[in-house]
């Protein structure tokens, strides 16, 4: 499995020096990848008391796409991943724009993580709709490997239209491998069907192995290799012991995962440095 870290979004503060400590400690400790989180807005949970997800106001998020191109010159060695953008709170061409640039920065190593979201206070505030987001994902993403490998493009779907043009420069990876974040089934079945990987978030009934099994057959369905489709688990390791993390990974390898991203948030660790000894023990203590 390829080993990444977590970017510690919520905990890094925002100070240019500690960003770039933590990317070249990581890139130093050996990680392939660093994944990050998107947010482009927090909302103010006194006001808006009917939203689920963790995130609000005083929740710090970098600007992934633009960290991400800062991060390129910083630690070549490592992929970047977006874990994930919320694709249809963006205007689709600027995002696969946005994306190959980061791919031309990085010499081909950026994953493109995608995600519908959940924040519609985001999406009011970025002029997109909240309640046909799902529809228009899958637009999105045949939309954007078209301009990713096509110099000249022309396409005219329910919610986009390009007439004769297309992006320059394009990305080296043609197209860009796109991953979803999922849990509900009808997200775990899109994966299955158009994309190149996802992220497992919740179990569907019967668990884990129950999941990972029914993926393996829509896959099969959908006329794909499931050897050759893109597993990430996000293990936590803020809390917990050096057995804990080690036995997550075993389960997770069993399970197929092809990727692994260690979490040191919401451990109480202050500053890069603190984070990245975190990673650096849940890195020797995992196995080979």
């Amino acid at each position: 499995m390829k080993l990444g870290a977590v970017f510690p979004q919520t905990e890094i503060g925002a100070d240019a020096g500690a960003v770039r400590a933590f990317a070249e400690g990581l890139q130093e400790l050996g990680f392939d990848h660093l994944l990050a989180y998107d947010h482009v807005l927090g909302a103010d949970r006194a006001v808006h008391t009917h939203l689920a997800g963790p995130y609000r106001t005083e929740h710090m998020f970098h600007e992934i796409l633009v960290l991400f191109g800062y991060l390129a010159g910083i630690a070549p060695r490592l992929e970047l991943v977006t874990g994930v953008v919320i694709a249809p709170q963006r205007q689709t061409a600027l995002l696969a724009k946005q994306a190959a640039e980061i791919d031309v920065l990085t010499g081909g190593r950026l994953r493109l993580g995608l995600g519908i979201g959940w924040n519609d206070v985001e999406y009011e505030a970025l002029g997109e709709n909240f309640h046909d987001r799902g529809r228009r994902f899958e637009e999105q993403i045949e939309l954007m490997r078209l301009l990713w490998q096509d110099p000249v493009v022309t396409f005219e779907g329910r919610w986009h239209k390009v007439t004769a043009a297309g992006l320059n420069p394009l990305p080296v990876q043609r197209p860009i491998p796109i991953w979803i974040g999922a849990s509900a089934e009808p997200a775990l079945r899109r994966a299955a069907r158009i994309t190149d990987g996802f992220f497992p978030q919740r179990p569907l009934e019967g668990g884990w192995p129950e999941t990972m099994e029914r993926m393996r057959v829509w896959l099969r369905e959908a006329g794909r290799d499931p050897d050759a489709f893109g597993v990430e688990r996000r293990i936590q390791v803020g809390s917990g012991t050096p057995d804990d993390w080690r036995a997550s990974s075993e389960e997770w390898q069993a399970l197929g995962a092809t990727h692994l991203s260690l979490v040191s948030l919401d451990g109480g660790l202050a500053g890069p440095d603190a984070h990245l000894e975190r990673l650096r023990e849940a890195r020797e203590a995992l196995p080979g």
